[in-house]
């Protein structure tokens, strides 16, 4: 496993080494000596497994009671994995970072508390991805931010997605900076 920081502070790609021969592949995605020595999380206590299919948008979604951190991956398809600073007071406040994540580049991301999260399926294929989440899903502890605000300009690299009632509907950028969650543990 490879750990590199990215520019929003607290986030990591952690990149893996698939072990492939004419069989397939072995590789291990989680390792808590690996992820203690890189600063990470090392106590999960909810493993989530989501499936969408093309052309699918999720998100922008966060918890702020408790805040929650993920640990984002896919076995199965393609996803363009984007996480947006939402933490007041973040030097990089307002920004996004996004990242093609698949069952072929070995990729993990670390997604901590006080991020936006969300995603959309690429290609033709459905998605499959897996995540650890270090606190517990607490609905009254949701929020979200409209996935195609212009103030946040992300580049999604999808046209009409597949959306959900609800995140059609989402507050918009102006709206959450007006009215910050209180961030609770």
């Amino acid at each position: 496993m490879k750990f590199a920081n990215l520019d929003l502070q607290g986030m990591v790609l952690i990149e893996l080494t698939a072990r492939r021969d004419d069989r397939g592949f072995f590789l291990e995605r989680f390792q808590v000596p690996a992820f203690r020595d890189a600063g990470l999380p090392t106590h999960f206590v909810q493993d989530n497994h989501s499936r969408s299919l093309p052309r699918v948008l999720r998100g922008l979604h966060y918890q702020h009671t408790p805040g929650q951190g993920k640990l984002v991956g896919v076995v199965r398809g393609r996803i363009w994995d984007v996480s947006v600073d939402i933490r007041p007071g973040s030097p990089t406040f307002g920004q996004h970072f996004g990242i093609e994540l698949s069952d072929v580049n070995g990729r993990l991301l670390w997604v901590p508390a006080g991020f936006a999260h969300g995603f959309c399926v690429l290609g033709e294929e459905p998605a499959d991805i897996l995540y650890k989440a270090d606190a517990l899903y607490n609905p009254a502890g949701e929020g979200g931010i409209l996935w195609a605000d212009p103030e946040l300009a992300i580049p999604w690299p999808i046209q009409e997605p597949i959306l959900s009632e609800k995140d059609r509907r989402q507050p918009s950028w102006a709206a959450y900076r007006a009215n910050p969650p209180a961030w609770g543990s």
